[in-house]
């Protein structure tokens, strides 16, 4: 338990923080499982509909600094390359 107030209030400031950013990282992670299952089950017209979503939820998390830039690029670098289909 923290003993100092200032302590105290960062221990309640870090909860209320934490509380309001798990929206954003759990519809980042449910959008990015969705293009996932569908590319892997052969749904990649599904997929490449779900991608733009699944995009833009990832690129909230990393403007409200939730992810770091590069590791959201590399998010999307990745559904990219799910749903890429080679000829």
């Amino acid at each position: 338990m923290p003993i100092l107030d200032s302590s105290i209030k960062a221990a309640r400031q870090n909860t209320v923080r934490a509380a309001r950013r798990l929206p954003f990282k759990t519809s980042m992670k449910t959008q990015m499982r969705k293009v996932r299952d569908l590319a892997r089950e052969g749904k990649i017209e599904e997929a490449l509909k779900v991608l733009p979503i699944a995009f833009k939820a990832i690129d909230m998390a990393a403007k409200k600094k939730i992810i770091h830039p590069k590791n959201a690029a590399n998010k999307k670098s990745l559904l990219s390359r799910l749903t890429n289909v080679r000829k």
